[in-house]
């Protein structure tokens, strides 16, 4: 099994993009914990609201639900902005639209770091991946490198959004493709409330029996196991300069 290598924590602001609520916290949450902890500048941006995620729950009042626990996991790892964009939960596309509006969201933030979920095809052959995943990650991607270009999405620009380039790499957490980890022992707990904040959502989803520390307990002992700490959160690495 190959070993993991240390993120780069040398940054001071990062955006993390993702799809739904809930998609940060199932992994990458007690990562975000750590960042704040070290005095790091966070924000949160949620593609869709994850009105579709509660099959019992109409999804103009879902929406409502998901957006206001997904506010409140963000503030239990030191995270205090959430946007959401409001495109429709489930049937998101690859794209030019999906890559406008995440370019936008790049724009306005300026961050050096972006962090999102995976979006390989399965994770780590134990699953598929949801197609959301998959669009909102490699349009985030594509995005980072559109916020640096004046002659993509110009209007922007004329509306009064600067161009930014200065995003070194983009993280993508839970990658079957990872090769880069950090230490979460400390800030686990943390990830776990913010996994639990999410209550309505996992109600939901008839997990009765479900536990939010035995669930991200397994996945970081493995990682932990990989990285020679007790605990830890994986990363793939996409570097942004040219030549990467």
């Amino acid at each position: 099994m190959t070993e993991l290598q240390q993120l780069d924590e040398s940054w001071t602001t990062a955006l993390a993009v993702v799809a739904h609520p809930d998609d940060l916290e199932f992994g990458a949450a007690a990562a975000i914990a750590r960042w704040t902890g070290q005095g790091k500048s966070i924000n949160y941006c949620m593609v869709t609201s994850g009105e579709a995620g509660i099959d019992g729950l109409d999804p103009i009042e879902a929406k409502v639900v998901r957006e206001a626990e997904q506010v409140e996991s963000a503030r239990i790892v030191g995270v205090d902005r959430v946007d959401f964009l409001g495109l429709p939960d489930g049937i998101l596309e690859y794209g030019v639209g999906l890559r406008r509006v995440i370019c936008e969201t790049v724009r306005r933030h300026r961050p050096e770091i972006v962090i999102t979920g995976n979006f390989r095809d399965h994770w780590g052959g134990r699953s598929l991946n949801q197609a959301d995943h998959i669009a909102v990650g490699r349009a985030t991607l594509d995005a980072v490198r559109d916020a640096g270009n004046r002659w993509i999405f110009p209007e922007q620009v004329e509306q009064g959004l600067q161009t930014w380039g200065g995003v070194r790499e983009v993280w993508a957490a839970g990658s079957p493709m990872a090769e880069h980890a950090v230490d979460i022992t400390a800030t686990f707990d943390a990830g776990v409330a913010s996994l639990k904040a999410h209550r309505a959502y996992i109600d939901g989803l008839g997990w009765e029996n479900f536990d939010a520390g035995e669930f991200l307990e397994s996945g970081a002992r493995q990682a932990g196991t990989r990285f020679g700490v007790p605990l830890a959160t994986t990363f793939e690495v996409f570097r942004m300069g040219w030549g990467d």
